[in-house]
């Protein structure tokens, strides 16, 4: 038991004074420290003890360092008692006479509740719960205050409270832990769930030791997202506090010291537990900030869980108030106007630093790219401004920095650096503490590190790092030679602009073949840039910078479509580039940056080309405008009454049915239903159909999933069972049996009224198709194999009952598809008898004749159109 009778050594007090104080902490049944009102820093304090009453022993820990010392636990009734004065006097003020004063200088009184003594005295009160024993040694018999205590515990023992109650009291011990054996399990088995804790010790302002409720763990936490000032400990023991150390501490006692509140432990790096403190006056993470006692830490923000925006808003303001640990704060020279600070921006190419390693080298570097390559490249962003990082010259292991604006940016409120760091592609950079240059979305961006952390992301995953064997063959001459047949026979093929060095020519990286490739448009003549040269440097062309930005502009860091048709001698390769539908190098004339080359005579796009360079010329644009028309001597040409009109115009052939028949997109309008597809995807990506809601009906325009897991505009033409529905895609000309649960009903904003069917139906011109089975499987395959999902010009030649018939010819070389089967032996020509169609029926009459003499294919037997014609599936 504790004694906290006076000793026979110790002298009474000359004079019992009344004090008064406030109660700053309970030590036991019988002992509590009292400090007064602070002035100008933290007040002083004293430990009373009550006098001629003595209650049990509080649990010890095992002295550090002394292997046979042992755990002291809890006697009876011990913590009991201590918890009866906690709850009844921390932070009341009492008022206390001290009746003897050891030599030691321990004091020993009577307590009362309140400012006189009037109030509950706590001895009495202790004692009369059975909470402690009076010291009946050395009793006079003169003395009151001694023979009311032995009444009232005589009182105690007849009603058996507390002490006095059968059993000994061996269930009132508590089962203290002092450690735990794998404290991150521990603090990961909570789920950051608010645990029921008393304060039992303040080290400095933001380190406390806390009682963990009801299993009495024992366990010292530190406020995440902040650091007070400490008190530095030497090598002789003797401690030095910093600055506001004791302010601080003093602060988070006088509101936290045994009282009860709930903790939330967030997070256990390197065994130390980080958690926030819940009071029901406030947080006092947020206070400490506020009064200028402690600083936000980087490396423990990132698990605070109640708003590191309010952590950094409350540390703004003590910094602007400039109080306590701020008083010398200054401010950083803001170098930019706020109106400055933010902006709307179009995303463009991110220069390149060739001093650092490829590209394709780093790892997750071109994963980190194309993230942001596809997330922004053209699109509007917001971009705030945090701070302008002042330009650095090279150091030992750095390269020199020249000025940087450092900023936020944002697309759709989505802040793109916390994306890249959750994705694990990027990594935050950590900075002094009095370094205040740092993002606006700090926090985000350590909470989004620990995410990618946690969930093992990108480079903080334990798989191997991914290997990009990018061959770059710009200028390789024979390895060019060798990729060469590989991008021809593969017509259309995606690449990526990487570089643009002047209007025509560009770097691309082609993902399907893993290389580098150096390309030049085809077809045209544009202005050369200055050129350094071995007799010196080459003079830019007027426009030339024009041309460069004009095509920057429209196709850097995009995804485009390129046909490689030929190689110069440097390994160059030459051919034309799409993106979204738009010929770059018909952009380029028809916006006055080019000229037309002769070489585009053979190719496709020369009409188109002569024509947007003809209107230019007209307009003397820019290149055009010093342009003097030389005068041309008038010939007037005589047309026949009636001719036939050859007005091909390219079409995309999207399907070929068995019946010869075949659907075609117009070129023209690609670009449009490209974009209404991403856009509706987009859509309905958002908001998805709920499956098996639509009831398809027949002659329903929908939307519908095809085999590669994309929505498609369809129209159903046959409703057989929910199961079985037949459905035609509108604009590619295909047609599926499909589950009621692959449709959809249509957007209103994408329905045909907003863009018609694209798919065209068209029959071929001049043939006649085979009604045996075998020879048409025969010309389906080989028009299949010729010309399906490939760019053509067509042209319409004459109205037939189901559909117009047309001829067809390939995109290069301009060969007629129909004419082409007819002197293969694959099918017959169909004599029609208007007289402008006899040029053409003709010319394929006489292919008809050489195939016949050859006996190919259908002809392989002569001629077989005789009476019995029917009879091998032909007919006349």
């Amino acid at each position: 038991m504790a004694s906290v009778s006076a000793p026979s050594q110790a002298a009474p007090s000359p004079a019992a004074s009344l004090q008064r104080g406030i109660v700053k902490m309970v030590l036991s049944g019988c002992a509590i420290i009292v400090r007064g009102q602070p002035r100008g820093g933290p007040p002083p304090e004293r430990q009373i003890n009550l006098s001629n009453i003595r209650a049990g022993a509080m649990a010890r820990r095992a002295a550090q360092g002394q292997p046979d010392s042992k755990d002291t636990p809890d006697e009876p009734w011990a913590f009991q008692a201590r918890e009866f004065l906690r709850k009844k006097l921390i932070g009341k003020e009492v008022c206390f006479t001290v009746e003897i004063k050891t030599a030691l200088g321990r004091e020993y009184g009577m307590v009362y509740l309140g400012r006189d003594t009037t109030g509950e005295n706590l001895a009495d009160t202790l004692v009369t719960e059975g909470l402690a024993t009076v010291r009946r040694e050395g009793i006079r018999g003169n003395n009151p205050d001694q023979a009311r205590l032995c009444d009232v515990e005589d009182q105690a023992k007849a009603s058996k409270k507390g002490l006095w109650s059968e059993g000994g009291g061996a269930h009132t011990i508590r089962d203290l832990k002092y450690t735990i054996e794998n404290p991150r399990n521990f603090v990961d088995s909570l789920h950051q769930k608010p645990i029921n804790a008393i304060i039992e010790h303040v080290r400095d302002g933001s380190v406390v030791r806390a009682l963990l409720l009801p299993d009495h763990y024992l366990v010292t936490v530190m406020l995440s997202g902040v650091k007070c000032p400490t008190f530095k400990r030497e090598a002789d023991g003797t401690e030095y506090p910093e600055q506001f150390a004791a302010e601080a501490k003093f602060f988070t006692e006088s509101r936290l010291l045994q009282r009860d509140v709930q903790i939330i432990l967030e997070s256990c790096p390197n065994q130390i537990i980080l958690g926030t403190i819940l009071h029901p006056n406030g947080n006092i993470t947020e206070l400490l900030l506020k009064e200028g006692f402690a600083r936000c830490v980087d490396w423990s923000m990132a698990v605070y869980t109640q708003g590191a925006e309010k952590l950094r808003a409350a540390e703004r303001s003590a910094k602007e108030r400039k109080i306590r640990i701020w008083k010398d704060y200054v401010a950083p020279t803001a170098n930019l106007d706020l109106k400055d600070r933010q902006f709307v921006a179009k995303e463009k190419n991110k220069d390149k630093d060739k001093r650092f390693r490829p590209l394709y080298d780093i790892p997750y570097m071109f994963e980190a790219r194309e993230f942001l390559r596809k997330k922004l490249i053209g699109k509007k962003v917001n971009v705030t401004v945090d701070y302008i990082r002042a330009a650095t010259g090279p150091g030992e292991s750095t390269p020199a920095f020249s000025e940087r604006t450092c900023a936020t940016v944002t697309i759709g409120g989505i802040n793109i650096a916390e994306a890249l760091v959750s994705k694990g592609l990027a990594t935050v950079i950590r900075y002094r503490q009095d370094d205040d240059q740092r993002s606006s979305h700090y926090d985000e961006l350590l909470a989004a590190e620990a995410r990618a952390i946690k969930n093992g992301k990108g480079l903080h995953s334990k798989k191997e790092v991914p290997i990009h064997r990018v061959a770059d063959i710009s200028g390789e001459t024979q390895k060019a030679k060798q990729f060469l047949p590989f991008l021809q026979r593969a017509g259309r093929s995606e690449a990526v602009v990487e570089y643009v060095f002047s209007g025509s020519r560009l770097k691309l990286y082609m993902p399907k073949e893993t290389c580098l490739i150096t390309f030049l448009l085809a077809g045209i003549e544009c202005p050369r840039s200055s050129r350094n040269l071995p007799g010196g440097t080459q003079v830019a062309e007027p426009f030339s910078d024009e041309a460069m930005m004009f095509t920057k502009e429209l196709v850097l860091q995009r995804e485009v479509e390129v046909e490689v048709e030929s190689m110069d001698k440097a390994g160059n390769f030459i051919g034309w580039l799409h993106i979204e539908g738009v010929n770059l190098s018909v952009a380029l004339v028809e916006s006055a940056l080019s000229k037309v080359h002769f070489t585009a005579e053979r190719s496709a796009y020369y009409k188109t080309l002569v024509s947007a360079e003809d209107a230019c010329r007209l307009r003397k644009e820019k290149i055009w405008a010093n342009y003097e028309e030389k005068p041309v001597e008038e010939v007037v040409h005589v047309k026949e009454a009636k001719e036939r009109v050859a007005n091909y115009k390219p079409v995309y052939v999207t399907e070929i049915c068995d019946t010869l028949h075949f659907y075609t997109q117009d070129v023209e309008t690609g670009a449009q239903l490209e974009n209404l597809m991403e856009t509706m995807r987009a859509e309905i990506a958002a908001q998805p159909p709920v499956e098996g809601a639509y009831a398809p009906r027949r002659g329903d325009i929908c939307i519908a999933t095809f085999a590669d897991g994309e929505w498609y505009r369809a129209r159903v033409e046959k409703v057989e069972s929910p199961a079985r529905v037949h459905v035609f895609y509108i604009d590619y000309g295909n047609r599926e049996v499909v589950p009621s649960t692959r449709l959809a009903a249509m957007p209103p904003a994408f329905g045909i009224r907003t863009l018609p069917a694209q798919a065209t139906e068209h029959a071929f011109a001049y043939i006649q198709v085979p009604q045996d089975e075998d020879a048409r499987a025969d010309v389906v395959d080989c028009i299949v194999r010729d010309i399906q999902n490939s760019q053509c010009l067509m042209n319409v030649e004459y109205s037939g009952a189901t559909c117009p018939h047309v001829t067809i010819q390939f995109g290069d070389t301009k060969d007629d598809a129909g004419l082409g089967l007819v002197k293969e032996g694959l099918v017959m020509v169909e004599v029609r008898k208007e007289k402008h169609l006899q040029k053409m029926v003709t010319e394929y009459l006489n292919s008809q004749e050489s195939a016949k003499s050859a006996r190919l294919n259908i002809w392989r037997y002569g001629d077989f159109r005789a009476d019995d014609a029917d009879e091998f599936g032909y007919r006349r």
